[in-house]
């Protein structure tokens, strides 16, 4: 899957690899529509979850903030135990 980079003159995005378990591995019966958690070929990471910006906003601390375009995701706490394996610090 490629998607389009926010960085000025970078070549398209790609999803890597997932990170954790399949959402049919972590017990759903479809395997779709679950939390998931991606690395992307920039190195970044692409995180698919239920948009709590509108419920969340308000709570942020002081010290912390987000832009316009970005949006608070909630993912459940079995799939990032489960992904935390594939992060590596390099």
């Amino acid at each position: 899957m490629e998607i389009s980079s926010t960085s000025a003159g970078t070549s398209p995005l790609r999803i890597v690899r997932r990170l954790g378990d399949s959402p049919r591995l972590r017990g759903s019966a479809s395997g779709a529509n679950c939390p998931d958690i991606f690395e992307l070929s920039n190195g970044d990471f692409a995180v698919i979850g239920t948009d709590a910006t509108a419920a969340l906003d308000p709570h942020l601390p002081p010290d912390a903030a987000r832009a316009d375009h970005e949006r608070i995701v909630v993912i459940t706490r079995n799939t990032l135990i489960r992904a935390k394996g594939d992060i590596h610090d390099a």
